[in-house]
């Protein structure tokens, strides 16, 4: 597999929006939040200090996630999303492992992220790779996440 994790461009802005949008209509709702976030990335996320990150499988983008930035050394992993065409080839979980080692190279602590439970396969996924479900916040930033995992990135 011809696979490559290549950092935000301009010009994937409406790809980012739209593989969102595929997964949350398919499962969920488009939130406000939501909106502000996929219509406005370069704004809302990457101008605060996240970061916006693309998987290319032999030159489509078929996925992507980001990274929100709650502090200097946490981020919320948010908006990952794989095309439903090219599902099942471990690309979530090439991606997921890119956005550790990522963070851990940035020097971050922590990653937050919020899900479903309905998501039965991304849970699996994120525990796999070392997230801990943690007490949910009480003023969720969505209807529909009812869990709050973590993954510490401190080096033992």
């Amino acid at each position: 597999m011809a696979l490559k994790v290549i950092p935000f461009k301009h010009q994937y802005a409406e790809r980012f929006r739209d593989l969102n949008l595929q997964w949350i209509e398919k499962h969920f709702v488009v939130e406000p939040k939501d909106s502000n976030l996929l219509e406005s990335c370069e704004e809302n996320i990457i101008k605060p200090g996240g970061h916006i990150f693309f998987a290319k499988y032999d030159d489509v983008i078929v996925g992507c996630f980001a990274f929100i930035k709650l502090n200097d050394k946490a981020y919320e992993l948010g908006k990952m999303s794989v095309d439903a065409k090219y599902q099942g080839l471990q690309i979530g979980q090439k991606l997921l492992d890119f956005a550790i080692n990522f963070a851990k190279n940035e020097g971050w602590q922590k990653l937050v992220l919020y899900s479903s439970t309905r998501l039965n396969t991304a849970l699996h996924i994120y525990r796999k790779f070392g997230f801990k479900e943690v007490p949910m916040d009480a003023d969720s930033q969505y209807k529909r996440s009812d869990i709050k995992m973590e993954r510490s990135l401190e080096q033992i």
